[in-house]
């Protein structure tokens, strides 16, 4: 039996020598395949969704400092972000013309280019309509120097100490159209906010994920190896949590999909991905070399949003990239999340009904009772 430190931030052994310590990743992979240990990390990270053309950074940690879009900044909790946020303006939104500021920046403390917001030009047209102001400089990360005391070393990197200093990145691609060079200057300037957990949660994250792995069909770690992550799970109230089962990501015990409810093999982890017997993407083969993506792959049960963090540890799962693809930016329900709707859709035929499953209250998921699933991938008029 482990037992852990009475520290709630430590995940340590009890009567460990040193530093309390909340991150402990060697739980599972002082026996992780090297494979499985690279599916763990990747989970941390978070995905290029963002893009280089956004000035994002991609497949770093989440608990990285996070882009804000301008336009979003009513729908988030800045306290969320514990690492830190930068708030994204495009030119059009900061000027009215050529050097003109729109009024609603002018003495607004709360957004501050070249202090807590950055300007992004994307075209040529906007930064010959809307140029830089003078006084302005490109944006660039300066690292601490100890000798003189202060910030002042040139980096690439946003790791360790450093600030960011200027008020504007250039992302401008060459149309085609025209022959004007392209024109990209500075540094990303942080990651897709939705993506974003800190430290702890991405932690306990990976940690699921990690059980997850040794519950999946065909696993080969025997579950006595562990008993430092299963201390750990139990610790955060995460080891014997019902909603594994209720919201089928573990079902008899078994790692499952949580949307087409089938049993997760373990060599599915990092097998590449086949659209054979896919239904509905079968014409997707030609994507495979495109997509590099393995069978499985973290599966988020709500979708990630700017108004709510959602990588969360009662949130993730592993789940086939193909029903992934498939869910797109819904949540994924159970059952018996929809059948507590009590909102029945039922087959007419003739004299007949017939019930064919549960909806939830937007009715773009339906589901079953032998687990088919039905989700609306276009939107009609009202």
């Amino acid at each position: 039996m482990v037992t852990l430190c009475n520290d709630p931030n430590c995940n340590l052994l009890a009567n460990h020598k040193g530093k309390h310590q909340f991150v402990y990743k060697k739980a599972w992979k002082d026996h992780f395949t090297a494979e499985d240990i690279n599916k763990i990390e990747k989970a941390g990270y978070c995905t290029p969704r963002g893009g280089a053309k956004g000035g994002y950074q991609n497949h770093v940690n989440r608990n990285s400092k996070v882009i804000i879009p301008y336009e979003k900044l009513s729908e988030v909790n800045l306290d969320n972000y514990k690492d830190g946020y930068v708030i994204r303006l495009f030119p059009s939104q900061y000027f009215v013309k050529k050097h003109t500021v729109n009024e609603e920046f002018i003495n607004n403390s709360s957004v501050v280019v070249g202090e807590n917001a950055f300007v992004l030009y994307r075209t040529y047209e906007d930064f010959e309509n809307y140029p830089p102001l003078p006084a302005w400089q490109i944006r660039s990360i300066l690292k601490y120097d100890k000798g003189k005391k202060e910030y002042c070393i040139p980096s690439k990197d946003r790791g360790g100490n450093m600030i960011d200093r200027g008020h504007y990145l250039l992302r401008i691609s060459n149309s085609g159209t025209n022959k004007k060079q392209n024109k990209f200057e500075g540094p990303a300037q942080g990651i897709f906010a939705p993506e974003y957990a800190d430290s702890d949660t991405n932690f306990l994250c990976q940690a699921v994920l990690a059980w997850l792995i040794i519950k999946t069909e065909g696993s080969p770690y025997n579950e006595s190896d562990f008993e430092h992550l299963e201390a750990i799970l139990k610790k955060h109230n995460l080891l014997d949590s019902p909603h594994f089962e209720n919201d089928y990501i573990l079902h008899n015990g078994k790692t499952t999909c949580p949307l087409c409810q089938k049993v997760i093999l373990h060599s599915e982890l990092n097998e590449m991905i086949s659209f054979d017997d896919e239904e509905g993407l079968e014409n997707s083969t030609d994507q495979v070399g495109s997509t590099r993506s393995t069978k499985v792959n973290l599966f988020h049960m709500v979708p990630l949003c700017y108004s709510s963090l959602e990588n969360i540890p009662t949130q993730v799962s592993w789940g086939h990239a193909t029903c992934n693809t498939r869910l797109g930016q819904r949540r994924c329900y159970s059952f018996n999340d929809l059948q507590s709707t009590e909102i029945e859709i039922e087959i007419v035929k003739g004299q007949e009904k017939r019930l064919l499953g549960y909806a939830n209250a937007t009715q773009n998921f339906i589901r079953s009772t032998n687990g088919d699933v039905w989700i609306r991938i276009a939107k009609g008029n009202e």
